[in-house]
């Protein structure tokens, strides 16, 4: 007989859960009833799994991304708004999914519900998925009883925030494209064409140019110390990504690439207007104001951001004003804290904090539209330097060779 494991309720509602031997799921939930207990989940035991295919999931398993999260919200605002009985609909959501996590989240998530945990802290307990943010707008959702407003505003905070993320990943796909091309680029002419070179001038045992010389001495330690340079650049990646992942790491990180060239200022600007669409979303949906900062800081995505935004609420647990705090952090800028300020005069911090987080992405867009022009001059240095240096260290030495052999 094939074996069920079952999940039931108790006289006590208290959850059982256990196999039975049966030949059909109605005797199992017929054996159930008569003991007293009532059936919630019947499945067939497969006793000969798929080796290839549990191997192949769980190796293709992947945390759900922003994409899912999106997804997920959005489709949670529809069952809500709908009247579809939570546990239902995650149910519904679960057997639709794509993503074998998200799959296993929701199970987890819809057996926590069924046991009499309340949504948020079931999510809670993936903060590192879910986030700070979407953890605190369902539990003010759910305190309301405004669940399906709560989705609603996590669907537009996260859809702008794809969208932030994209743009800029479009605005710098080009300029990395073209780095990486000079950097192989150097490497096969410092690797091949070189020395290449190197044999034909040896051959007419001339004096070379200083730039020729220092080509040479540069191709030749390539090609002699090449796999130890290899080695070298692996183990520093290795190492630099295992102290971005400490906390002091992970704080000089976020702090120094907001001072890259060119691109920190967008960075910053983004990570702003993350700050001021959060704030402008807890605070609407009625989240108290020192908790609303502490929940915003782990949602901007940056340590150092994040360090400032706490400033913020120690200083107003000390009795400071929001605009007062604001201006002590030195992020923002004073069109930006004057906007703060009538919005704490007028009691429109709300308003005002998506009027300054629409201040900054339009910034950010504008500089976003702008960036390639501004990057592909120092790119055509760049290349124009390098074509410069070879022209000066391989074919200036071979114009000499060659009006010498003229001559003769």
């Amino acid at each position: 007989m094939p074996l069920y494991n079952y999940k039931a309720r108790g006289s006590r509602g208290d959850l059982l859960e256990g196999q039975i031997d049966a030949l059909s799921a109605d005797a199992v939930a017929a054996q159930l009833l008569n003991g007293g207990v009532t059936p919630v989940d019947i499945r067939e035991e497969t006793v000969h799994s798929d080796v290839l295919a549990t191997l192949n999931a769980r190796l293709t398993a992947r945390d759900p991304d922003l994409g899912d999260l999106i997804l997920f919200s959005r489709q949670m605002y529809t069952l809500m708004k709908a009247g579809v009985p939570l546990i239902r609909g995650l149910r519904r959501l679960s057997e639709s999914s794509r993503n074998p996590r998200m799959v296993e989240i929701l199970d987890e998530v819809r057996e926590n519900l069924e046991s009499g945990q309340e949504l948020g802290n079931s999510l809670a307990r993936y903060d590192d998925i879910f986030g700070s943010l979407f953890i605190s707008l369902v539990r003010v959702g759910e305190n309301t009883g405004q669940l399906d407003e709560a989705f609603l505003r996590i669907t537009q905070y996260l859809e702008l925030e794809r969208e932030t993320r994209d743009a800029i990943k479009a605005a710098l796909r080009y300029p990395i494209f073209v780095i990486i091309a000079i950097t192989i680029a150097m490497g096969i002419i410092n690797v091949f064409v070189i020395p290449a070179f190197a044999k034909v001038f040896a051959q007419f045992n001339a004096e070379l140019p200083w730039a020729t010389q220092i080509l040479m001495s540069v191709s030749a330690f390539f090609v002699s110390y090449w796999p130890h340079m290899l080695g070298l650049l692996v183990l520093a990646f290795i190492g630099v990504r295992a102290w971005v992942r400490t906390e002091e790491g992970r704080y000089r990180w976020d702090k120094w690439k907001l001072r890259i060239p060119v691109v920190g200022g967008i960075l910053e600007r983004a990570t702003l207007g993350r700050f001021a669409r959060a704030f402008s979303i807890t605070a609407r949906s009625g989240v108290p104001l020192i908790q609303a900062l502490a929940v915003v800081a782990r949602a901007v995505d940056n340590e150092y951001v994040g360090d400032r935004v706490l400033e913020m609420r120690n200083g107003i647990e000390r009795g400071d004003s929001l605009s007062r705090t604001a201006a002590a952090t030195g992020m923002f800028t004073p069109l930006v804290l004057q906007m703060i300020a009538v919005g704490e005069e007028t009691g429109a911090v709300d308003d005002m904090l998506e009027e300054v987080a629409g201040f900054y992405e339009r910034e950010v867009s504008y500089d976003i539209r702008n960036l390639s022009a501004t990057i592909e001059p120092i790119l055509l240095v760049a290349v124009g330097g390098m074509v410069l240096i070879l022209a000066l260290g391989v074919f200036l030495p071979m114009w000499d060779l060659g009006a010498a052999a003229t001559q003769r």
